[in-house]
């Protein structure tokens, strides 16, 4: 598989990332880093992976687009790429489309954040499609954030929504966690606990970026209720990690969806394009045990 990750912004991707080095089901051939600061958005999975011992994971650096919050500089103080001993790729999109196309078996592309890099790729590549699949944390459907009962605008797709509608149409296998499932995703109380008195190198250093990331947005009014000493922030992107090797805990749904230019989806019967959507929970407790038990 293939990781393209908005790290840095929301501290939910450092999770995700960590997750997905602790999984033996899949086999990740690059990291990929998207929008804003891509710089030091690849500086930080550089030092994660230099951390973690997979200095083997090529990175590739995407392009930079808009401004982000850099809200976990003060973990990441001054390792720079020069330190990663492992392959630094500065055409990020180039290295998605040999990555895929030099592969003898099925890629999965695994996507975080926002699409630009991935629809760059398509279209330098239009046989992309043919050797891959898309997995993604994209969209509202039936909920919004928090679990709400109301669809929203969810970020990822909203960012760059042209983008987003380039990748949804086209012709490959996509499957998406929207905010429907991934937006619950919480660890609290004894599971919170347990990972925050891990030993484990990778997983302290999830700790720490939580707690460094904490310091830097405990203003920002939507964390005004969230106690980082007892629980973490809402960890969506851990979904799409999940859905790369198995659907086992959700409820899927093959529908139709569209993405609108102003970052809506939809449930589209006249235009929409199959997508398999994660709507539903059938055990979220087995799915955040999992979690746990690989960081702890």
């Amino acid at each position: 598989m293939i990781l393209d990750t908005d790290i840095g912004l929301d501290v939910d991707d450092v999770w995700a990332l960590a997750f997905l080095l602790k999984c033996p089901e899949v086999e990740v051939k690059l990291i990929t880093t998207c929008t804003g600061d891509t710089g030091y958005r690849a500086r930080l999975v550089a030092k994660l992976l230099h951390i973690a011992g997979r200095e083997d994971i090529p990175i590739g650096v995407g392009i930079p687009l808009d401004d982000s919050a850099a809200t976990h500089a003060q973990w990441l103080g001054n390792f720079s790429l020069a330190d990663y001993s492992g392959d630094v790729l500065r055409d990020g999109v180039g290295a998605i489309c040999d990555t895929v196309m030099s592969c003898p078996d099925p890629v999965s592309v695994v996507c975080i954040g926002p699409l630009p890099n991935i629809a760059a790729a398509l279209a330098r590549e239009p046989e992309l499609t043919a050797g891959a699949r898309f997995i993604g944390m994209h969209g509202s459907l039936r909920r919004g954030y928090l679990g709400i009962e109301k669809p929203m605008r969810e970020f990822n797709v909203k960012q760059h929504a042209l983008a987003c509608q380039a990748v949804f149409r086209a012709n490959w296998h996509k499957t998406i966690t929207p905010l429907d499932t991934c937006g619950t995703v919480q660890l609290t109380g004894e599971r919170f606990a347990r990972v925050r008195q891990s030993s484990d190198p990778l997983t302290q250093a999830v700790v720490a970026n939580h707690d460094d990331w904490y310091d830097a947005v405990k203003d920002w009014p939507i964390y005004k209720d969230l106690d980082a000493e007892q629980q973490s922030s809402v960890l969506f992107d851990t979904v799409a990690v999940y859905l790369a090797f198995t659907t086992a805990c959700l409820t899927m749904e093959t529908l139709p969806i569209s993405v609108t230019a102003d970052g809506r989806t939809l449930i589209d019967d006249v235009s929409g394009t199959a997508v398999e959507c994660a709507t539903e929970w059938q055990d979220q407790d087995t799915f955040l045990d999992l979690l746990v038990d690989r960081l702890a």
